[in-house]
């Protein structure tokens, strides 16, 4: 035969996240369709067909795989072999063959984990259809949603290698998944009420349980009168109440310890969503994505939402279901549900269901559970959409562990271990970063078993035995002490705000310079001080600090954190001398008189005593701690339970007023570094709220100020020679009003402006940022050694073996 019908055998091997996505079924589908025969299969953690048939039809299967794969698919790579035409018999058919692990040589650099997906349109419909033998059938799924990460517990992905080994499939199942024409053909989560996981009601102090259906309608009769319960979602239980009910609100809030922090709300649809808030089309299209985030929107006012829900703040979290069950719950019950995280404060996610009696069965009416284990924890993503673009707040269920691209490839496996705060460890092999879920706050040692528990199991899914550590500067991060346990030719030391905008550029693609603006609360800085609002100039290998925000002390350390007022009096009373005058004595005395205690209470006479003596002042160039101080000057909040809290009210006071900027002005250092000076801000607010100007006034003034500053921060750098492309990262750029103005403001400077989407801005996005950084040192530094050994073998000598690179940094704490 010759021309197009001739027959070829081809082998399509296709790398990136193709397990458990229905990938298998596709080629499947297609091949068949295009009369092809051969068969498929998952080999390790990819994606391995042999197909034979006319060049056309395979030219037809190749492309299809590229560009038309799956929704939940993210195809990296396909390749493909030429085979003699004998190896596949014509008219044999297409067949999926069972799965397979491959020699260590031919695994994949890494083993994709498909994020966990919310229940698709067609298997709602089955759902909510009287009937239909998955009628309200609390697990429900198909190839194209359902679990994935979270009930993986090896690769290649096969039932045998999920929490559902443990549910035979019934006959009826059994015929679905082989059936090639059922969109259930290989779901391997595949269950049914004959062969699933079982639904369970416990009340601490009963002896007996109620399950199935009845579990279920006993849980919403629970929330319709106003209890607690705690509910197994996908990836962790969550503690769920009636969202306008303020007493199940408030004991909700003082059982799990979280007296001001926003509660998220989920809703039955878009519809209630917009009810609720104000819904853009981005926003829309991000609540119904199958990662189901919660997403942070103006509020509109509701009775729905009691005020406790989401005190100091004009923002709402809301969420669509994410799995059957929460389907199910908010369909019967009829009304929006706080659904929050199932732990107590500073605690990790509880997974296992003795614990969530232990800990939850106590401080609620009920644990609705269920027998479908979980194998990997996953919070809630947060993320908020703005100028149509995601920005995610945390990074957790449905978009992690989804590897991103590093724009220099580390020539060893490595694993950067994060920050203290919102800590997240990142997987490096090659250019491939697998992020994973967000794990909290390492102070709880508790958080810190959850962080060493879940490093553990990703990377063996992964496939990444990591040859380096890297971690930040602090001494103190629980992160850089866990990190310290590896031999010292083994660790790179990353410094806080490098990471934070080196996070940024490596999303964005960056290889070459780019200035960088960092602006988050405390991170350790290269020269052994708190920084915390600095401008950068450099690359992904190195930086150097250019420009800063004023330093002030924290009058007691991590007090001064908790207790904004602490803030405000260390700038008012002890600021860097920058050359303005500060406030006049007798504005700081009006202040402190309302500050708690007043003017000669026992706290604010102790801090005055700090102050002056310089006893346990640490200094912080620190623009969160700079808002802190902003927030006590007007009132909005002396004391915080959480982290942000404060900034997150001055955000709010200023809502959508536009006056011009407060007084603000830059000097340079005797180092030579733009400094911003905030004394004439702050005593600007202190004059402003003596002569009675409007709270909400003065804080958007504050924020047209900062942004001012930092921009004029940045164009004297540019004028010194920085490029012209500016990466904005930290905490503060969680301020979308902040965001705004820094961000239009660079534009109009004629400047390329860049913020992450995908990486969360803040601490979450860290260790992405510190495996970006060490990647490119140790490229760096290989090209370096492999440059030296050509000219050594240019020389006659004998190269040496080439040695695992040394990548321990000279810096404090290490």
């Amino acid at each position: 035969m010759t021309g197009e019908a001739a027959r070829e055998a081809w082998r399509i091997e296709v790398t990136g996240t193709v397990q458990g996505v229905g990938f298998r079924p596709f080629v499947h589908r297609t091949a068949t369709a295009l009369g092809l025969d051969g068969w498929v299969r998952n080999v390790a953690g990819h994606v391995v067909a042999v197909a034979a048939g006319p060049r056309h039809g395979l030219h037809q299967l190749l492309t299809r795989c590229r560009t038309q794969p799956p929704p939940l698919a993210a195809v990296d790579d396909v390749t493909v072999d030429a085979l003699a035409e004998a190896a596949v018999p014509p008219g044999s058919g297409f067949v999926v063959l069972a799965s397979v692990t491959a020699p260590p040589e031919k695994v994949p650099a890494v083993r994709e984990v498909p994020p966990c997906a919310a229940p698709c349109a067609a298997c709602l419909r089955e759902l909510f259809t009287p009937g239909d033998r998955r009628h309200r059938h609390p697990f429900v799924n198909c190839t194209a949603c359902g679990p994935r990460a979270s009930v993986i517990t090896d690769l290649p992905y096969d039932r045998a290698h999920t929490t559902m080994r443990a549910f035979p499939l019934c006959r009826a199942c059994a015929a679905e998944y082989a059936d090639p024409a059922d969109r259930r053909f290989h779901a391997e989560p595949l269950a049914c009420p004959a062969c699933g996981p079982r639904l369970t009601w416990w009340t601490a102090g009963s002896s007996t349980t109620v399950e199935g259906d009845g579990a279920l309608s006993t849980a919403v009769r629970v929330l319709r009168d106003g209890g607690l319960v705690a509910v197994k979602g996908v990836g962790g239980y969550q503690l769920l109440c009636d969202a306008a009910d303020t007493a199940a609100v408030a004991r909700l809030r003082r059982h799990k310890r979280r007296p001001d922090k926003p509660f998220a709300v989920m809703v039955a649809d878009l519809a209630t969503a917009a009810r609720l808030a104000r819904v853009g089309p981005a926003d829309s299209e991000v609540l119904a994505s199958a990662a189901r985030p919660i997403v942070l929107l103006s509020a509109r006012p509701s009775p729905c939402v009691a005020p406790g829900v989401h005190p100091g703040t004009a923002r709402i979290g809301l969420l669509l279901p994410a799995s059957p069950l929460h389907h199910l719950l908010v369909h019967d019950l009829g009304r929006p549900v706080v659904c929050t995280s199932g732990n107590l404060a500073g605690e990790p996610l509880i997974t296992d269901d003795s614990e969530a009696r232990t800990v939850l069965g106590p401080v609620t009416d009920g644990v609705l559970g269920h027998d479908r284990a979980i194998h990997a924890r996953s919070d809630d993503s947060v993320v908020a959409s703005h100028q149509d673009r995601l920005v995610t707040v945390r990074r957790a269920r449905g978009y992690a562990p989804a590897p991103l691209r590093l724009p220099v490839a580390s020539p060893v496996p490595l694993v950067a271990v994060g920050a203290q705060l919102k800590q997240t460890f990142t997987l490096v092999s090659g250019d491939r970063a697998v992020l994973g879920p967000h794990i909290g706050d390492l102070a709880d040692a508790r958080t810190a078993d959850a962080f060493e528990e879940t490093y553990r199991k990703l990377s063996r899914l992964c496939g990444i035995e990591p040859r380096v550590v890297v971690h930040d500067l602090h001494p103190g991060y629980l992160s850089t002490q866990w990190a310290a346990r590896w031999p010292a030719g083994r660790r790179v030391a990353v410094q806080h705000h490098h990471a934070h905008v080196a996070a940024c550029a490596a999303e964005h693609g960056l290889t070459g310079p780019f200035t960088g603006v960092a602006l988050d609360g405390l991170g350790y800085g290269d020269d052994g001080t708190l920084w915390g609002g600095e401008v950068l100039v450099g690359d992904l290998a190195a930086c150097r600090r250019v420009g800063r925000f004023g330093a002030a002390p924290l009058p007691g350390g991590a007090a001064a954190v908790r207790s904004p007022f602490r803030m405000a009096l260390g700038y008012l009373l002890g600021a860097e001398d920058l050359g303005s005058p500060p406030p006049s004595r007798a504005l700081v005395d009006g202040y402190a008189a309302g500050c708690p205690g007043g003017a000669h209470g026992a706290e604010v006479r102790a801090v005055r005593a700090l102050l002056a003596r310089d006893l346990n002042c640490p200094r912080a160039s620190s623009a969160g701690r700079l808002f802190d101080a902003a927030a006590s000057i007007l009132g909005l909040g002396h004391r915080v339970s959480h982290e942000g809290q404060a900034a997150v009210a001055v955000e709010a006071a200023a809502g959508d007023l536009r006056p011009g900027p407060l007084p603000w002005r830059l000097t340079r250092a005797p180092d030579g570094l733009w400094v911003y000076d905030p004394t004439p801000t702050l005593a600007a607010l202190l004059s402003g709220r003596a002569d009675g100007v409007a709270a909400g006034r003065l804080a958007a003034g504050f924020h047209t100020a900062v942004a001012a500053a930092t921009t004029a921060l940045v164009e004297h750098a540019v004028r010194d020679g920085a490029p012209p492309v500016v990466c904005l990262s930290g905490g503060c750029f969680q301020n979308l009003r902040l965001l705004d103005e820094i961000g239009g403001r660079l534009r109009g400077a004629g400047l390329r402006v860049l913020v992450g989407s995908a990486v969360p801005v803040n601490d979450g996005g860290i260790s992405y940022g510190q495996a970006a950084v060490a990647a490119a040192r140790i490229a760096q530094r290989d090209g370096r050694d492999a440059q030296r050994g050509g000219q050594r073998d240019g020389q006659g000598e004998r190269p040496k073996e080439r040695q695992e690179p040394s990548c321990v940094s000279a810096s404090p704490g290490v």
